[in-house]
């Protein structure tokens, strides 16, 4: 009876352990994600402050669709270790600084001109986009795979955002091919938070 004791609570400990590493993961993940849509977030203000151009966010929006990236790679297998977790937050640690940067330097937009109104509305898309993929990881209905292959998503069209804006000017093609990508993606992110993986 003593040795099945024993056992019994050796297993209990153990299932404790994983219990506290998963919900550790989890945490993790979830700081990732809620840092995605701050920094989207910090853009937007600046579009609409005129602190940011429509060259410079789109600049802003490659260095967010490398981290996106790093996101999509390390949490392929399902887990963040803590020098991926550093990783990460180095480079969002730099993008930071970037947004920082080019919101406080001699350059100023025009809030109200065509162009930037389109790329704070891709923006804004991506803000919604992020937040949906951070309330899937915080409420367990999203896997970590699941939100890396999100966030590879989501770096498309970040890509694509920074191209489109790369001269100054985002046009009515290119944000409607942005729209579709978008439209796309908020599909899958439907679908995956739906299906019957659960964290």
């Amino acid at each position: 009876m003593k040795r099945i004791t024993r056992i019994a609570g050796r297993f209990g400990l153990a299932a404790a352990g994983f219990g506290v590493l998963f919900a550790a993961q989890a945490q993790s993940v979830d700081n990732v994600t809620q840092r995605n849509v701050d920094q989207q977030q910090r853009i937007e203000q600046g579009l609409q402050s005129g602190q940011l151009t429509t060259r410079e966010a789109a600049k802003l929006e490659q260095g967010e669709a490398h981290i996106d990236r790093i996101e999509q790679r390390d949490l392929r297998d399902g887990t963040l270790s803590a020098q991926d977790q550093a990783q990460i937050r180095h480079a969002q640690n730099r993008e930071s600084a970037a947004i920082y940067s080019q919101k406080h330097d001699a350059q100023t937009g025009n809030p109200d001109s065509r162009s930037s109104q389109r790329m704070q509305a891709d923006v804004q898309r991506n803000i919604d986009q992020q937040q949906r993929i951070r309330n899937g990881v915080a409420s367990g209905s999203l896997t970590n795979r699941e939100a890396a292959h999100l966030e590879g998503r989501e770096a498309h069209v970040d890509h694509l955002e920074a191209r489109a804006g790369a001269d100054g000017r985002v046009g009515a093609r290119e944000q409607a091919r942005i729209q579709r990508t978008d439209n796309r993606d908020s599909r899958r992110i439907y679908r995956q938070k739906h299906d019957r993986q659960h964290r």
